[in-house]
């Protein structure tokens, strides 16, 4: 279990960028947080993988209180950030140091098999494409099999075929050992694709404003008028964060059920 207890973070030149955001994430689940520019979201991914330290609040996984960087919590960003000097099997093989050389080939031979990049094994970072790029990103953080993934907008870069490619590369390597995913998105078709729940942010300072279940099956139609449903409920929800005239006591947890259209 991952719970953000009252998680707030106010910087030293006095921008409040969090404030009392909770929620409580199960094992396996896939969390989408979506929000303005501006409302913390990449704040509080960065305090949950205890690259940040919390003014106030705190973030505890499996009862134990992060921060600072943990072995069980894995990142990726919006760009790979492979180490150029590597070659692409040692950039998945970084974070596994501590295992013997032949368990390490193992284990990196079948996530390259897993990204479809096999015969890219020995290709050095920049002779890939932008998709084959975040891929052995995935690969890299997925390798070393967190409990937690946090995922910063890792697919805004890219097109939108190899975007919606990998969205669903994501799912497929997701399902081996069901890590908790955390996604900060701007899309919205994207959060609700992969995510059980969205997560929607009021700005300035960032807090939770609604919370929106999807209850849909996977694999998920993206041409179903189910999922253009959802996605009209999380839009709805996003105008109504930026609605100044809405207060905080409106939002709830769930209350996006409601709306049905």
């Amino acid at each position: 279990m991952l719970a953000l207890d009252r998680v707030g973070k106010t910087y030293p030149n006095g921008v409040h960028a969090l404030s009392r955001f909770s929620a409580e994430i199960k094992l396996g689940e896939i969390i989408a947080i979506i929000g303005g520019s501006g409302c913390g979201k990449s704040t509080l991914l960065r305090a949950i993988a205890g690259l940040d330290r919390a003014t106030s609040g705190t973030v505890t996984l499996d009862a134990a209180t992060i921060t600072a960087p943990h072995a069980k919590i894995g990142i990726i960003f919006q760009e790979p950030r492979l180490l150029p000097w590597l070659s692409v099997a040692d950039n998945i093989g970084f974070g596994l140091s501590d295992l013997p050389a032949d368990a390490r080939r193992e284990k990196v031979t079948r996530a390259l098999v897993r990204v479809g990049l096999a015969d890219k094994a020995n290709a050095w970072p920049r002779e890939l494409s932008g998709g084959q790029a975040q891929r052995v990103a995935i690969a890299r953080a997925l390798v070393p099999q967190p409990e937690v993934l946090l995922l910063d907008e890792p697919f805004s870069a890219l097109d939108a075929f190899t975007r919606r490619d990998l969205q669903d590369h994501l799912l497929d390597l997701w399902a081996d050992t069901r890590p908790t995913l955390i996604l900060v998105t701007h899309d919205v078709d994207e959060a609700v694709m992969l995510a059980d729940r969205v997560l929607v942010m009021r700005p300035r300072p960032g807090r939770l404003f609604e919370e929106i279940a999807i209850n849909l099956a996977r694999p998920r139609d993206r041409n179903s008028p189910h999922f253009d449903n959802f996605k009209r409920r999380v839009l709805t929800a996003l105008d109504r964060s930026l609605d100044r005239n809405v207060p905080d006591s409106e939002a709830a947890a769930n209350a996006g059920e409601a709306m049905w259209w």
